[in-house]
This record gives C-alpha cells, sequence and structure tokens, in this order.
C-alpha cells in the first residue's frame, strides 16, 4: 500500500516518538542503575517516568503496528476464500475495528478531559454532547515526576496561577485521546486501502516470512 503525505507525515512521527522515546528509557534506566550501585543513592522519580514512557511506547506503537500489519492475525480461512468473500471479510473486521478504536477514543478523552479542565463527552457508547457541569482536575499531580520549569507558563492557564510541585497529570495521560485518534485514523487508512482493492486483509501475518525468503534470495541461499 502506497503511503500519502499526511501517512508519510504521521510514520515518520510515529517512528521518531518511538525512537526518542526507547531512548530515553535507556538513559533514565542507566543513570538510575549508576546513581544506585555507584553513588548509592536514587534518582526518585525515575521510575514513574520509565511506566509513563513504557505505556506511551505500547500506545504509539499499537498505533504504528496497524500500518505496518504487524499485528497477529489468523488467516487460516481468508486464504482458502476467492478475493469477493475475502475483500467482504476484511470490510467487516475493519468496520469492527474502527467502531472499537471509536469507543477508545471516546472512553479516553472522558477520562483525560477533566485533568485537563475540559468537559467530558455524554452518552454511554458514543458521544451525545458535552458535559455543561464538571470538576476540573487540572490540579491533580503525578507522584514523583517534578514539575519541569520550562512548563510553568500552564499554571496560570490550567492551575488558577497556582505553583506545581509535581507534573500535573493531564500531561502524560494527554497520550491516551491522543494514540486512540492515531489508531483511528490508522483503521480508517486502512478501510480506504482495502476498499481500493490495496489490501485484502488488515494484518500481513507472512509479511516476515516473505521477507526472510527474499533475503534468502538474494543472498544465494537455499
Amino acid at each position: 500500500m502506497h503511503s500519502g503525505p499526511s501517512e508519510t507525515f504521521v510514520d515518520r512521527l510515529e517512528e521518531t516518538a518511538i525512537a526518542v522515546i526507547l531512548g530515553l528509557m535507556t538513559m533514565i534506566t542507566f543513570a538510575n542503575v549508576v546513581a544506585r550501585y555507584v553513588f548509592n543513592a536514587n534518582i526518585l522519580w525515575a521510575l514513574e517516568m520509565t511506566v509513563f514512557l513504557f505505556a506511551w511506547l505500547a500506545l504509539i506503537g499499537a498505533c504504528y503496528a496497524v500500518k505496518k500489519g504487524a499485528h497477529l492475525g489468523v488467516d487460516a480461512i481468508i486464504d482458502i476464500l476467492p478475493a469477493g468473500p475475502r475483500r467482504i471479510l476484511a470490510l467487516i473486521s475493519i468496520t469492527v475495528c474502527m467502531i472499537f478504536a471509536f469507543l477508545l477514543l471516546k472512553g479516553s478523552w472522558d477520562y483525560w478531559a477533566n485533568f485537563a479542565n475540559l468537559p467530558q463527552t455524554e452518552g454511554r457508547w458514543f458521544p451525545l454532547g458535552f458535559e455543561e457541569k464538571f470538576r476540573p482536575k487540572a490540579w491533580y499531580e503525578v507522584n514523583d515526576i517534578p514539575m519541569p520549569d520550562f512548563l510553568r507558563f500552564i499554571e496560570p492557564l490550567m492551575n488558577d496561577g497556582d505553583s506545581y510541585e509535581k507534573l500535573p497529570r493531564f500531561i502524560p495521560y494527554a497520550i491516551l485521546p491522543f494514540t486512540m485518534a492515531l489508531l483511528l485514523f490508522r483503521f480508517v487508512m486502512a478501510a480506504i486501502a482495502i476498499w481500493q482493492g490495496k489490501m485484502d486483509r488488515i494484518v500481513a501475518s507472512h509479511e516476515v516470512e516473505d521477507e526472510i525468503a527474499e533475503v534468502r534470495e538474494q543472498r544465494g541461499e537455499v
């Protein structure tokens, strides 16, 4: 499947984010090990930061895996079907995935919104509007990560001018609605590709085997 300009930009965004997060996790963990075993000290916020980064990595990686067809799938049935029924099953599957991603987006927004002084949506399954009254929770902080000085500009905007001692929760939690929107975008792009006949399934379960076989052929291996 060929990528358009928007997909190419999102690809680079995801790849860069994954690389940066992996690098930060490695650096923070290494620094904490050195501090503990060499200087008999401890970076108090290292564990919580690593947990947040790992969650970010998993969520972004899940979206990127949709693009690359890297999610696990069973194709024993669709491989024996002709092109027409195979395409119908793919469209049914991607429709279910889009509905699921949309529900995740609604749920993640509702969980994060009040932490960012924003209204949740009304409606149990699908948004029917935004709540008129809610309790702003932007003053909630994480447990250990200190507030960086370069983010102090948000205090008058989000915390009535009061200083944050720790990082406000709405910052790390913002990854939830962002990645769920990205996941929905990925599924929509996959649905378009299936509709246009560029794909016949959501996952490519034999893609790795095909690539290994191609490399072996290039090297002249049997």
